[in-house]
């Protein structure tokens, strides 16, 4: 039977006949009613079947002719699988075929996979005999670098033999070869400390060429310390040519000590002779250049003038001299501008007959040792390798003597001077040298600076007291006649107070404006006595305010105008000054001004009923105004004039008393115009136009 046979035999088989099949009944042993139902409606949601409903198609009979059409579509498909079965067949085969070839392939790539497989277990065996060869040879490397390195440093090359031998030890040559014997030198005692067996083939010629090289070292060294003893030698160029060989003594320190101690002594010994021998010479010299006029214990403030006064010693001269002392003037230039200037070159003062004070010399032989100390400690510090107590040791062996004897010279002339100014020079200098050291990183000369200072401020503090006492135990009686001028003795006070001050101002010492502050007391109480040696209140204050002016102008020249005493002085003027427009005004217009005093107070109590009219004092007081009082201006005017020296005091006194009289008589005019006064119009008429008053005033203004 063929294949369509048996297709058609399968078609009457399964074709049914479903005429008879009602499609709204439901078979219980199928469906349940619920599945019936979703059937149902899924069959109605169909398009087909909408769209079926919508036409009026009967359903049976669309039905059986799609079961056609799938039949007929089902029977073309079958034909068209019986036409091809040959090509299946065919592919079948070919499929077969391909899945030997496959099969084959796989064989091949797993026999591939093997030997891949043992390629790399070669390669990696190889990697690792590469990384054993590599570390091999870089321990290889690294012991012929050490070998190599331990070689040459064993090794005594015929150079260095020569060079240590026959170079001699002022040549660049020697210092590299010294240094390379040095290295061996270390290297051996490294080696020896390991007992390494061939540091016994070289240590002989190693010991030998240290020998060598410690034995022209000091032979150098020691020739140029002996050259700074020769006269004249610039030991200071020696000492730099000695710098440039300072690894020499390192190399004496590290390897033979005892020969750098030698050194070092004779180093030490040879200059603390030179420093000795030049300090005390140039010390000696300068002394001679100094004034041969110096203050005495007689140059005091609280001294006459006259005290000095002898056959062969004229007055004019001792007062010269004593201004001087108390003076300031150029002396100040040692602080400033000549601080830092060369030191003095006695020879060359000498020649031209030069003169100094006593801090200008003391100011050069401190610079000379300030530029000589700096260059010394220096030089030990960088030569001998030393800092802190250790250079301070080594400096003070080679400068003690030479500083002990300046400074034992000094106390001498530190103890016979009564200069005041010049001893607190001298310690400002000090402090001016010490911030310079500090500069410079010397701190060598602290205590040196410390001993001396110890000796000048005791001094400068006698010398004030000595003052201060003078002054306090003058009598003014006995200083001859006294006029109401600015006193010598106040003026000394003001010159020298203005001195300290000025200097001090730099550097404020507290103890300085205590014993200054003493000093003033003692002065103004001086003032007081000298001005009760006049039998006027008026003199008395005339000579007060211009000594008080005289001070405050040379205190406001020299110092800062808030320093303590200008304020002070300052004070003691304005309230000498009120009181000398009051005494001034009293002989010309005492009376009026004693009615205003007397008047007064009452009416501003309101007290003007118990006040007495007296009518024919008032007449006295008015008409003896109206009549004098441009005389009495003028008088004013001309005793103001001989009175005061400084003339622009004068004129502010002046222009005070004038004020003070406008004051009184505006007052004056004020009261008589209040009750009970004001009914005196007659006495007012005569009053004089406060205004013409006042036109008059101002022709005095320009009479200083």
């Amino acid at each position: 039977m063929s294949a369509a046979e048996q297709d058609d035999d399968i078609d009457q088989e399964i074709n049914l006949d479903l005429g008879e099949l009602d499609i709204t009944s439901v078979e219980d042993d199928i469906l349940d009613v619920s599945e019936a139902a979703g059937h149902i409606k899924a069959n109605l949601d169909d398009e087909r079947v909408q769209e079926a409903l919508k036409k009026g198609v009967d359903l049976r009979q669309y039905a059986r002719q799609m079961e056609d059409e799938l039949q007929k579509v089902e029977n073309a498909s079958i034909n068209d699988y019986i036409k091809s079965s040959e090509s299946i067949a065919s592919l079948h085969y070919q499929i077969h075929a391909c899945d030997d070839i496959l099969e084959r392939m796989e064989q091949m790539l797993s026999s591939f996979q093997a030997d891949l497989g043992s390629i790399s277990s070669e390669i990696q065996s190889l990697q690792e005999q590469s990384l054993s060869m590599n570390v091999q040879l870089k321990n290889r490397q690294a012991v012929r670098s050490e070998i190599s390195q331990f070689v040459d440093d064993m090794f005594v090359n015929d150079t260095l033999v020569k060079v240590m031998c026959d170079v001699p030890a002022s040549e660049q040559q020697f210092v590299e070869q010294l240094h390379e014997l040095d290295h061996k030198i270390n290297f051996l005692k490294e080696q020896d400390f390991r007992e390494a067996m061939s540091v016994n083939d070289v240590h002989d010629i190693v010991d030998k060429l240290k020998i060598k090289a410690v034995t022209k070292i000091r032979e150098y060294i020691k020739l140029k310390i002996s050259a700074f003893r020769r006269p004249m030698a610039n030991y200071q160029v020696m000492q730099n040519t000695l710098l440039n060989f300072r690894y020499y003594y390192e190399f004496l320190m590290a390897h033979h000590r005892e020969t750098a101690h030698e050194i070092r002594t004779d180093y030490v010994d040879t200059m603390g002779k030179i420093y000795f021998s030049y300090f005390k010479t140039y010390y000696g010299r300068l002394m001679k250049l100094q004034f041969e006029e110096v203050a005495t214990k007689d140059d005091l403030m609280g001294v006459e003038d006259t005290a000095k006064r002898g056959f062969f010693n004229t007055a004019s001269r001792v007062a010269r001299n004593r201004t001087g002392v108390f003076t300031l003037g150029d002396r100040a230039c040692v602080l400033t501008t000549e601080l830092e200037d060369p030191a003095i070159v006695p020879h060359s003062a000498q020649k031209v007959e030069k003169r100094f004070s006593f801090e200008g010399l003391f100011r050069s032989l401190h610079y000379a040792l300030l530029d000589n100390v700096s260059r010394e400690y220096l030089f030990v510090v960088d030569f001998f390798s030393l800092s802190g107590e250790n250079a301070q040791l080594v400096f003070n062996a080679i400068m003690g003597k030479a500083l002990t004897f300046v400074l034992r010279n000094l106390e001498t002339n530190i103890e016979s001077s009564f200069d005041a100014i010049s001893i607190f020079l001298c310690n400002h200098i000090l402090y001016r040298y010490e911030a310079v050291l500090k500069r410079r990183n010397v701190p060598s000369l602290a205590s040196y600076m410390q001993r001396l200072q110890n000796q000048l401020w005791p001094r400068f503090e006698m010398i004030v007291e000595l003052n201060l006492a003078s002054i306090r135990d003058c009598d003014p009686s006995k200083l001859g006649h006294i006029d109401i001028r600015p006193h010598y003795i106040t003026r000394r006070y003001a010159e020298f107070s203005a001195a300290i001050v000025g200097v001090n101002e730099s550097q404020p010492q507290y103890k300085v404006l205590d014993l200054l502050g003493r000093l003033q007391q003692e002065v103004e109480n001086f003032i007081l006595r000298m001005a009760a040696e006049f039998p006027g209140r008026k003199e008395q204050l005339v000579f007060l305010i211009n000594n008080y002016d005289m001070m405050l102008a040379v205190l406001t020249e020299r110092t800062s105008d808030d320093s303590k005493e200008s304020e002070s002085f300052q004070q003691l003027l304005n309230a000498r000054t009120g009181e000398y427009v009051e005494e001034a005004l009293a002989p010309g217009f005492g009376g009026m001004m004693t009615f205003v005093k007397d008047t007064e107070p009452a009416l501003e109590r309101g007290q003007a009923s118990r006040i007495k009219v007296d009518q024919a004092r008032l007449q006295q007081i008015v008409r003896g105004f109206s009549n004098d009082w441009k005389r009495n201006i003028d008088s004013i005017n001309q005793d103001v004039m001989r009175s005061f020296s400084n003339f622009k005091n004068g004129q502010g006194i002046l222009q005070a008393v004038l004020t003070q009289l406008i004051q009184y008589y505006h007052r004056f005019t004020k009261i008589l115009s209040q009750p009970p006064f004001s009914s005196m119009a007659g006495l007012r008429s005569q009053l004089v136009n406060i205004h013409h008053i006042m036109v008059e005033v101002k022709k005095h203004r320009t009479q200083f």
